[in-house]
């Protein structure tokens, strides 16, 4: 049976439209327990991830014209049987948040994964945004975590919610690749996290401990079967070890709360004359630096 409604949507005033323009602010986020999701990338993902629960996809619109030019969306959209309405492009632009919609756009259930859950999964790598603010960076971020294996993403309070438009866009689809738990408790997160054996660093460019050292000791201990019990009872971080890193506010950086409840700050060297790194970049560094060490102990 198609998803397919026949009527085409033309009344960019319409409740249904406005109901959904409404998502793109925290109100009615948090009145319906939904959120928008534009462009093409993003909707794929999110189709894909559809397949996989049946409760994620709450509706979907395309503009007339958009599947002809998208073969594969038809199919998805026929497997994922979604409710699919045809819209004219001045509606589409009424629903988005994006000044320019490219043509096709849905509206998604907010998850609501428990930290006790993704804990008791005996992650291996989890990046938490603690206090970062701005949805381009979380986006990277999450899609940096996504790509080195995490097994989850955290947002603490204080910073952006990751289903504000511009950080679901920012993600490009990688929101809907691992958990992801947003405005989590920081204090209440660090204990949970230490009951499980974790350990936590705090990503820190005044950190006593140098980044490209301790991946130096990780490829020793991959390659040579070294002392990594010797390591954890002199005290050292073990890259290979199940990691929480911890990533801080972009102006900021991690107060020193953070810094004082993480077991190590660890610095990522700079070798040029840049003062610092932006926190995607340092957040990518060292998130495969844990990957690199965890991928190569398996293989090993």
């Amino acid at each position: 049976m198609s998803s397919f409604s026949p009527e085409v949507m033309s009344n960019p005033r319409a409740e249904r439209v406005k109901a959904v323009a409404r998502l793109a602010n925290r109100k009615g986020r948090e009145a319906t327990g939904e959120f928008l999701v534009e462009g093409p990338q993003a909707v794929r993902e999110a189709l894909k991830a559809h397949l996989l629960d049946d409760n994620l996809l709450q509706a979907v619109y395309v503009v007339g014209g958009f599947l002809e030019s998208h073969d594969e969306f038809a199919e998805l959209l026929e497997q994922a049987q979604v409710p699919t309405r045809i819209v004219t492009g001045e509606v589409l632009h009424a629903m988005a948040d994006t000044q320019t919609p490219q043509g096709i756009l849905a509206v998604a259930a907010i998850a609501q994964p428990q930290l006790s859950e993704v804990l008791s999964s005996k992650p291996k790598l989890i990046a938490v945004l603690c206090r970062v603010q701005d949805p381009g960076n979380a986006g990277t971020v999450l899609r940096a975590a996504d790509a080195a294996g995490a097994d989850a993403v955290i947002l603490t309070k204080g910073s952006v919610d990751i289903y504000n438009p511009k950080a679901v866009r920012s993600t490009v689809g990688s929101l809907f690749h691992l958990p992801v738990l947003n405005n989590i408790e920081f204090d209440h997160l660090i204990e949970a996290a230490k009951t499980t054996g974790s350990q936590v660093l705090a990503a820190d460019g005044y950190g006593a401990l140098n980044l490209d050292s301790l991946q130096d000791a990780a490829v020793l201990r991959a390659h040579h079967g070294g002392a990594e019990e010797d390591q954890w009872l002199e005290g050292q971080p073990v890259l290979e070890a199940p990691t929480l890193w911890l990533f801080g506010n972009e102006g900021q950086g991690l107060d020193e709360h953070e810094k004082q409840a993480a077991d190590h700050a660890v610095a990522v060297p700079l070798y040029g004359v840049a003062e610092s790194l932006n926190v995607g970049t340092a957040a990518t560094v060292c998130l495969y630096a844990s990957a690199r060490a965890q991928h190569a102990t398996k293989s090993s």
